[in-house]
């Protein structure tokens, strides 16, 4: 049978990204793709929840909002409206680690969007009335997605399970009371140190003249100062020593069970491992949580799983739904055998084929358009240490064994290292 291409070069040219850095400390990655006349243009800056502390939790990701209101040159509201004029949308998101601003659209608006981000990174509008207005839109997503959210709910209780030192132990959205005390002192000293150039890199890719955006992005930026170095994340975080569990009653149709462990870095050398054991366990009809607990004995009505890679530890989670009239204890343990069976004998050769397939799409279809590629370069580097690693993700998972997916589960997913959250509907036993 032969063996899919794996080879980076034939995904990404790794060759043709122009790599600089202003005197302000502002990184800039630039990739020149054909296909179609539009552009994509991501700023990460290398903040998240992780950088917090508390009594500011939920800072990051409140921020994310500040930042459409208006800044010296463009005022409240108008960053979108003039974007969209010239035919292009944007969006951001908050993660554990960073703070993600992006923008795709037409190669001709380049120097729009250039003068868009760059006057709100030098000179963003902080006052109480943006604050107050964002603060409770925060409110309503955190009661939206989190307090009237059965996920939502397991996962926060999860997380404060798995971690007991490190920041990630809280939300990235924060907690209620954090969002309803954040001053507009709190916003700007943000603002100042984790929002300079020197925390920042910039990606373009898509229909564009490298040495052009170069010197665009120099003018546009070059004067904006660089700021101090953001303080250390505190680690330390203490080795679980048995099974933690929590428990959640709450307004639902049927039970639910969350499990968690605590596993390693994004660029750990386990990481890829993990990804093809989260996809043989829960990832498609084929899976064995799916076979055995949806399809089989009808216990549960959905399973899934995921795997998040972070700068620091990431967690494996397994979510499962129960069916009605399923009792919890025994779908918790067909999770467990589940686990233990793929620790005991690891994945058959077929079924490591069928993940490496559906993580190799995975990674192709993002590689395959102008805004997957300045996601993929960012996440890289801040993520694993280097945007190149975008384009060797397929090398990395075709490198891995089924001895590779046993030793990982025996070693992370361990009974000893779970944490367990349950919901109940409440009301019930």
């Amino acid at each position: 049978m032969r063996r899919p291409e794996t080879h980076a070069a034939r995904v990404i040219d790794l060759d043709a990204v122009r790599a600089s850095t202003l005197p302000n400390g502002l990184r800039l990655r630039v990739l020149r793709e054909g296909g179609s006349p539009t552009v994509s243009y991501a700023t990460f800056f290398q903040v998240g929840s992780r950088n917090e502390r508390p009594g500011i939790t939920g800072i990051s990701h409140l921020f994310e909002h500040m930042m459409f209101n208006g800044a010296l040159k463009y005022g409240p509201k108008e960053f979108d409206r003039v974007l969209e004029a010239r035919g292009g949308h944007s969006n951001a998101y908050t993660s554990n680690d960073l703070t993600v601003y992006y923008e795709d659209f037409g190669a001709a608006a380049l120097e729009t969007v250039v003068d868009l981000e760059s006057d709100r990174m030098r000179s963003l509008r902080i006052d109480d009335g943006a604050l107050e207005q964002e603060r409770e839109v925060v409110k309503e997503e955190r009661r939206l997605r989190t307090d009237n959210s059965v996920f939502g709910l397991m996962e926060e209780a999860l997380e404060a399970l798995v971690f007991q030192a490190h920041p990630y132990r809280w939300p990235v959205i924060g907690w209620m009371s954090d969002i309803e005390r954040i001053s507009r002192a709190d916003c700007e000293a943000f603002f100042r140190a984790s929002y300079a150039p020197s925390n920042a890199v910039l990606y373009v890719v898509g229909d564009v003249d490298p040495e052009a955006v170069e010197a665009l992005v120099a003018r546009a930026y070059g004067d904006i100062p660089a700021g101090p170095p953001l303080p250390p994340v505190p680690g330390g975080e203490p080795e679980q020593r048995g099974e933690r569990r929590a428990e959640i009653r709450f307004p639902a149709q049927a039970p639910s069970l969350l499990l968690g462990w605590r596993g390693p870095p994004a660029r750990g050398p386990d990481a890829a491992a993990l990804d093809l054991a989260q996809v043989c366990l829960a990832v498609g009809e084929a899976s064995r949580l799916r076979r055995a607990l949806v399809h089989g004995s009808g216990l549960a009505v959905s399973v899934s799983a995921s795997f998040g890679w972070r700068i620091d530890a990431g967690v494996f989670l397994l979510y499962a739904e129960l069916a009605p009239g399923a009792r919890v204890a025994r779908v918790e343990r067909a999770l467990a055998d589940e686990v233990a069976g793929l620790a005991a004998r690891g994945p058959s050769a077929g079924e490591l084929r069928r993940a490496q397939a559906l993580l190799r799409s995975g990674v192709l279809h993002e590689l395959g358009t102008h805004h997957g590629l300045a996601q993929a370069l960012g996440q890289a580097e801040a993520l694993l240490g280097d945007w190149r690693e975008a384009g060797r993700q397929l090398e990395t998972y075709a490198a891995v064994r089924p001895a590779d997916v046993r030793r990982v589960v025996r070693q992370y997913l361990a009974p000893e290292r779970r944490s367990v959250v349950t919901l109940v509907p409440e009301g019930g036993r």
